[in-house]
């Protein structure tokens, strides 16, 4: 028998809770018959969902809770809970109900039956996200496939099925606001994808706003790439190879036709455009220099407040 450590970042899910661990409960205790054991890591919810993580760890010990000092993030919770995981394999997934805890046993009968795979991430069938998240998940794909060499088949999700081995290698990477999905790829190339079925979301909305994907692509993309640089670099060498074809055109108008140089507008506009140009690519180098400073300051991804494990 093997044993499954399922690992859950809970934010303000004080009423998805008890039915997680009741649909977890029973699909390892009767479906699998399997030992598992749930860690819950309260990433500083403002509900009572701490209190009822209390509850589920008073009446099932296999129940694990942490709570983090602040709210820290997804990723970081999730890494606070691999340090606690025992299992091996572990799963990580919402506490929405958006994923289905029945999608387990497929997940776990895959990984068995193929040992030339490390990591199974879940592909949603009728993905039940909206608009926003949609659109983020797609451009998001598509970077990671371009910075990370990564197949642009592969679907990243926050439910999958690792074994021990992988979470261990990436509880040593010492990583700054950490991606999951972005380290499974650089840990691993054994990596597929497994179609589930994805509900609808039950309570509350989710906290993936337009603005946080920005957010989280703009740190990828300048993290593990240097795509920006070289964009700018590219449109500098191309505007000086311009500004001297240019130069060659008013020469000769000049001593062909003797016209000469007109257009105080013209100059302007390319002085404007230039100099926002120029901020341009001081602003990239600054995120650059920003992210290497974050880096060097080597802070904690997450503080724990507190445990019952």
């Amino acid at each position: 028998m093997s044993l499954y450590s399922v690992v859950v970042p809970v934010y303000n899910s004080e009423h998805t809770l008890d039915e997680l661990y009741g649909r977890l409960r029973k699909v390892f205790d009767e479906t699998m018959k399997e030992p598992f054991e749930l860690i819950l890591v309260d990433d500083s919810s403002r509900d009572n969902s701490y209190d009822k993580m209390q509850m589920l760890h008073q009446k099932d010990h296999r129940v694990k809770i942490i709570q983090m000092a602040k709210n820290f993030g997804q990723h970081p919770a999730l890494l606070c809970g691999f340090h606690y995981a025992t299992g091996d394999y572990v799963i990580t997934m919402d506490d929405d109900l958006q994923h289905p805890p029945e999608e387990i046993p497929k997940l776990a009968a895959v990984i068995k039956e193929r040992s030339d795979v490390d990591v199974i991430i879940a592909k949603y069938e009728g993905r039940k996200h909206n608009v926003i998240r949609r659109l983020g998940t797609r451009v998001s794909v598509y970077a990671t496939s371009k910075m990370l060499n990564k197949d642009p088949n592969l679907e990243i999700t926050s439910f999958r099925l690792m074994r021990k081995f992988i979470v261990d290698a990436i509880l040593q990477m010492n990583v700054r606001l950490p991606q999951i999905g972005n380290l499974l790829v650089q840990t691993s190339n054994r990596i597929i994808n497994v179609t589930v079925h994805h509900d609808e979301r039950k309570y509350g909305k989710s906290g993936y706003t337009f603005r946080r994907l920005m957010r989280d692509l703009i740190y990828d993309i300048t993290t593990h790439s240097a795509l920006p640089l070289i964009i700018v670099r590219d449109i500098g060498i191309i505007s000086f190879f311009a500004s001297i074809l240019l130069g060659i055109f008013y020469l000769v108008r000049y001593f062909v036709y003797g016209v000469s140089v007109e257009g105080f507008t013209t100059l302007v506009l390319l002085l404007v455009a230039y100099s926002g140009l120029s901020l341009l690519g001081i602003g990239v180098i600054g995120q650059y220099l920003m992210n290497i400073l974050n880096e060097s300051r080597k802070m904690p991804n997450y503080i724990e407040r507190r445990k019952e494990l």
